[in-house]
């Protein structure tokens, strides 16, 4: 039908699985991380509370997750914004954006088919490196769900 479209979405599965790789990688680097992922539509598909991990940074770590759904991370996004002042003052007035480093988009084929967002860390840097190992899951599942 023309009016439909087809779209594709994290299953659950490869989100849980991608919590439970932040979280080694966290506590691999000695820091206590929330880990949030969300599917195509910014709606909570799975999440994990390190102990330890602050409670402001719950909501930061979702924030993260849906400004990645734009499709870039939100270390780029700051960069982008960062060159332009009205910007730069403008987009931090917006709920659930962030713009500082811990935000993916998930992509498949090219695809976005979901966000992580991971906050809790003493340094951005940290949030980014827990993010990346979660990450590297996905191709890793791209890959397999070829092959299939």
């Amino acid at each position: 039908m023309q009016n439909l479209m087809k779209k594709h979405s994290i299953s659950f599965e490869l989100a849980q699985k991608m919590v439970d790789a932040a979280v080694a990688k966290a506590r691999e680097i000695g820091v206590s991380e929330n880990v949030v992922i969300l599917d195509d539509g910014g709606n909570l598909k799975a999440f994990g509370r390190m102990d330890g991990a602050p409670l402001p940074t719950i909501e930061m770590a979702q924030n993260k997750a849906y400004t990645a759904l734009l499709g870039v991370s939100t270390q780029e996004f700051f960069n982008f914004i960062k060159r332009d002042p009205s910007l730069l003052a403008g987009v931090p007035t917006l709920s659930r954006i962030a713009a500082w480093g811990g935000g993916f988009p998930i992509t498949v084929n090219g695809e976005v088919v979901g966000a992580i967002g991971v906050s809790g860390a003493p340094a951005v840097q940290n949030d980014i490196d827990v993010a990346r190992a979660a990450l590297a899951l996905v191709s890793d599942a791209a890959r397999g769900a070829k092959s299939s």
